[in-house]
């Protein structure tokens, strides 16, 4: 199977006296797979029947269905009553009064708008090569149509590249490709007319081969078609980083709708934030669809909080089952190996609260659970990342125009959420942990060791010997 490939041209004659092209990005820059059966499309069809608003408003999201008519179709046929509850879930307080004026078929439409995502508007190519700037290095020619191609990327919503990796079509990517021909039109036009360019061009595309796919494609395939001896271009696929993995998902998933979904709305998160709010686009290292902890709580069935706590707890234990006093004045794998999963899980937290704001709740009852637990290593790890959330959303954060201050909704109790309170070195939790030890925070222990050197590692070890075995 290959998705969609808009056309791409190298000139050739053409009877009507107009320029004519060959196709550029013949594949579609998709790496070819082949799936017998669409299974994700006849689960589609069934949720439009479900009750669960979020369930619906995802697929309308992703659109992973051939008709696009679908929604449309089965929500008119739903109950009014089902329909004007579905659209008071999508709407704010004050909007409630607009939905008494709307029709059956106008619910449905304003459901349907409400859930699809508007991508920001698609731009033309405006990188355009000028005898102007022939004094450039070479260098910073390939990087300003790197940062243009990466640019246009920024254009393309995850949603619309999970659609075309599956073989849908998708406008925003066929659009993004056919930006890539027009680089390649404008610099073919411009070193056929300044042929002296040509040697700078040939160090331009051999900067692009570690850079943007599309954009190398673009300029080695202009000098092929000037009878430049330069190599051919790479056969993988443009979009190999990030197809791949996603195609993989659904390979590897076994028929759930629901569950990859779940998936999908926390690596859109994560997607934004890897490419579009990065300086640098990395075209080569594939894109991480692992997220452990949606694997842990399952919540297509998720599980009793405490259950998950005593189980998270559990596994914590044998990881710092092995740490000892020496992991401090030499860190040693055991105890980064710790760190780096300590700060891994926040940042999970915190694109599944983006992603799922809806299992905000559930996140709320572990932490507590795991606090009952004495898991401050996973309390903190996971409090940190409802932080992380609340900080930069409005649904807990509130302006004060006379004062000018921000002020932050607790994610938790008062008496919980001051534990991650980092005044005086985590005060607070520090004298938590001295009166009920447990599995600890190590980021305070490890200042405190720095400070006050080895007599705070002795009593940190014999408080954690109570908890877990150490060497």
């Amino acid at each position: 199977m290959s998705a969609y490939s808009p056309s791409a041209n190298v000139p050739f004659p053409c009877i009507s006296g107009q320029l004519s092209y060959l196709e550029l990005f013949p594949s579609g820059e998709v790496p070819q797979t082949f799936f017998t059966y669409r299974w994700w499309e006849d689960e589609a069809t069934t949720v439009f029947w479900a009750f669960d608003p979020h369930e619906i408003k995802r697929v309308i999201r992703f659109g992973l269905f051939r008709d696009n008519n679908l929604p449309r179709k089965s929500l008119q046929k739903r109950d009014p009553q089902a329909i004007t509850a579905f659209l008071y879930s999508l709407m704010e307080p004050h909007e409630a009064a607009f939905i008494d004026n709307l029709s059956h078929y106008q619910k449905v439409e304003e459901i349907i708008r409400r859930c699809q995502i508007s991508g920001p508007p698609l731009e033309p190519w405006s990188w355009i090569p000028t005898k102007r700037d022939s004094g450039l290095p070479s260098i910073a020619v390939a990087e300003a149509i790197d940062t243009e191609s990466h640019l246009h990327f920024t254009r393309v919503s995850f949603e619309e590249l999970v659609r075309y990796f599956l073989g849908y079509r998708a406008h925003s990517v066929e659009w993004f490709l056919q930006q890539h021909t027009s680089l390649y039109i404008h610099l073919l036009n411009y070193l056929q007319m300044f042929p002296e360019e040509i040697g700078k061009y040939k160090e331009v595309e051999q900067h692009l081969q570690t850079r943007s796919p599309f954009a190398y494609r673009a300029v080695n395939r202009c000098l092929h078609s000037l009878r430049q001896p330069v190599p051919a271009s790479t056969p993988y696929p443009g979009f190999q980083f990030i197809a791949a993995p996603i195609q993989q998902l659904f390979k590897e998933h076994l028929p759930s709708l629901k569950a990859i979904l779940l998936e999908l709305s926390v690596l859109g998160v994560r997607f934004t934030r890897t490419y579009v709010h990065a300086r640098e686009m990395n075209w080569t290292r594939p894109f991480s669809v692992e997220i452990p902890l949606l694997d842990e709580l399952d919540l297509t069935n998720p599980a009793p909080a405490l259950d998950f706590a005593k189980t998270t707890t559990a596994l914590d234990e044998q990881c710092f089952s092995g740490l000892s006093q020496k992991s401090f004045v030499e860190p040693d794998a055991i105890i980064k190996r710790l760190l780096v999963l300590w700060e891994l899980r926040s940042l999970e937290v915190w694109e599944c609260c983006t992603g799922l704001p809806d299992m905000i709740g559930y996140l709320q009852e572990i932490v507590e659970a795991l606090y009952t637990c004495r898991n401050y290593h996973s309390f903190t790890a996971i409090l940190s990342g409802l932080y992380k959330y609340s900080t930069s959303n409005p649904t807990f954060t509130h302006m004060d125009s006379a004062t000018g201050q921000m002020t932050l909704t607790p994610v938790l109790p008062p008496a919980l959420a001051t534990l991650l309170d980092p005044s005086e070195n985590f005060v607070a939790y520090r004298q938590e942990f001295q009166s009920s030890p447990g599995l600890p925070f190590l980021f305070p222990h490890i200042r405190e060791y720095q400070q006050h050197g080895p007599p705070a590692l002795h009593q940190l070890f014999q408080q954690l010997q109570r908890q877990v075995p150490t060497n």
